[in-house]
């Protein structure tokens, strides 16, 4: 079945190289030499995940101005990553800097290692000068206010394409996000307050379109499901999981799991249609469906797809934007809620879970694949994978419409396996320790308006996240190791004030 992609293999980055006419044409040719050495290094290293597109040497500033338009007309380029490998008067860079709309990252590096000292002659002097033409690149970057990252090191050193590669990944989750289009299923959940937001202005902020369609349109699709698709979907369960015997063909419960693979195909259908990449449902509006989508919500977050609970939007995106930063690692994304808590002092610990949508992406077990009551949405008892989400280290990142603007809360944290087995919980679930403890964590989240609904990721760190709230433009506030409630405090009224500054009149 077609699906979203979460392939980075169509993305590509363009990789520029900054110098001048000055040093005459035997330099330039050196000059663009190792830069396309440098480019080929970077694009055979394994942490790099896009495609590498060395560009000719810019020596003017209408070369540049229309490298940067390129950039902008072109769907594949994610990014730019310059290097004034001589100096580049960076008055040449100004309307080139200006018009780009692409994410920019400052790689400070040179082409040798170490210095050949018994050589060095001012010929290699104006050959190598990166050390300061690149102070000369940073200086123009902070005049006009560009936002980028600045990477500084050698191609060789794995710390640097490392560095480089996360960048990437965040450059490929902004752009997943601007072409982005959005199906809500009904509205979000009655009286709740962090499910509502500003949906023009995440359009304008993350690009993303966020609109709403009947519920009984899905209802419509799913019944439009053939019964021969429905047949091999649910040989694919039956491939895939471990399948309750109730729903096994002949099983008293069957007709419960042919009904789930029919709102997938027709949830499946539905999104490839209108070119949706995320989606929200709401169990308060389930119209005509005969059960709440689970196994199918699950599928399709696995798949690459964002999801949001309870007309979530907000996480919907996250939870797209997650899952195409990690394509090709291990772990995954999922939409996950902070549900209850182990309170035993000294191994405090959070349960997460949700109703039934949590994605199995998260482990790399062979999930079961259930039917069990569900005391709310007034509907057929629906279908479900039940597994715990695999231990190791994880990010939980929230985003909260705080009136005059967007604020990611991203806390860090180390999934950990149940305490003991959970047989009465058949949902699918991850346990974590949040860093930098429990009671920090915690009075951290709800100072900052931090929302009950998160992606959580295991395949993508805080990094990433970081890169993308700067390519956003939007404020992100940090619980890690490092954090404590005295700082945390101060770096929220910091960081209000800047925000609230930085959006103008």
């Amino acid at each position: 079945m077609a699906k979203p992609t979460t392939s980075l293999d169509h993305y590509e980055v363009w990789f520029l190289t900054g110098s001048q006419h000055l040093y005459g044409p035997e330099t330039l040719a050196q000059v663009a030499d190792q830069s396309r050495t440098i480019a080929d290094a970077l694009a055979a290293s394994t942490d790099i995940p896009v495609r590498v597109v060395w560009k000719p040497v810019l020596t003017d500033s209408d070369a540049i101005r229309r490298i940067a338009l390129e950039a902008n007309a072109d769907d594949a380029v994610i990014g730019l990553i310059a290097w004034m490998h001589t100096f580049s008067p960076a008055k040449m860079w100004i309307a080139g800097l200006d018009a780009l709309r692409k994410p920019l990252l400052h790689f400070h590096t040179q082409a040798n290692v170490e210095l050949p000292w018994s050589e060095i002659d001012f010929d290699f002097m104006n050959l190598n000068q990166a050390a300061h033409g690149d102070r000369e690149f940073g200086y123009i970057q902070s005049r006009l206010g560009v936002e980028r990252a600045t990477v500084v090191g050698h191609v060789s050193n794995p710390t640097v394409t490392a560095r480089i590669g996360s960048w990437m990944r965040a450059a490929a989750g902004w752009a997943a996000t601007r072409s982005l289009k959005l199906a809500r299923f009904g509205d979000n959940m009655r009286f709740v307050a962090v499910t509502e937001g500003d949906k023009t202005e995440a359009e304008l902020r993350f690009g993303v379109q966020v609109n709403t369609w009947g519920v009984n349109e899905l209802a419509d699709a799913a019944a439009a499901a053939s019964e021969g698709q429905v047949d091999a979907l649910v040989a694919e369960y039956e491939d895939l999981y471990e399948v309750a015997p109730e729903l096994r063909r002949g099983g008293d419960r069957h007709g419960a799991l042919r009904d789930g693979a029919a709102i997938e195909l027709g949830l499946r259908s539905f999104l490839e249609a209108g070119d949706f990449g995320a989606f929200t449902t709401n169990f308060e509006d389930l119209g005509a469906l005969k059960q709440l989508p689970g196994l199918a919500v699950q599928r399709l977050m696995a798949d690459g797809y964002g999801f949001g609970a309870e007309g979530d939007w907000k996480t919907a995106i996250l939870v797209r934007a997650a899952n195409v930063m990690g394509a090709g690692l291990p772990g995954g994304a999922s939409l996950m809620e902070d549900y209850t808590y182990d309170l035993t002092p000294g191994g405090e610990r959070i349960l997460g879970a949700h109703m039934l949508e949590v994605s199995p992406s998260l482990t790399s077990a062979r999930p079961a694949l259930e039917v069990h009551p569900l005391g709310i949405g007034g509907k057929d008892d629906p279908v479900r994978l039940v597994f715990s989400a695999d231990a190791g280290p994880g990010l939980v990142v929230a985003l909260s419409d705080m009136r005059d603007r967007f604020r990611l809360v991203a806390n860090v944290v180390e999934v950990v396996p149940p305490t003991a087995p959970l047989p009465k919980l058949p949902v699918g679930r991850a346990v974590w320790k949040p860093a930098p403890d429990f009671s920090t964590s915690t009075t951290a989240w709800l100072q900052a308006g931090g929302a009950h609904h998160t992606v959580m990721s295991t395949a993508i760190g805080l990094q990433e996240f970081e890169d993308y709230a700067a390519m956003a433009r939007t404020e992100l506030v940090v619980i890690d190791e490092n954090t404590t409630l005295r700082s945390f405090a101060a770096d929220l009224r910091s960081s209000a004030a800047y925000w609230r500054l930085a959006r103008g009149i």
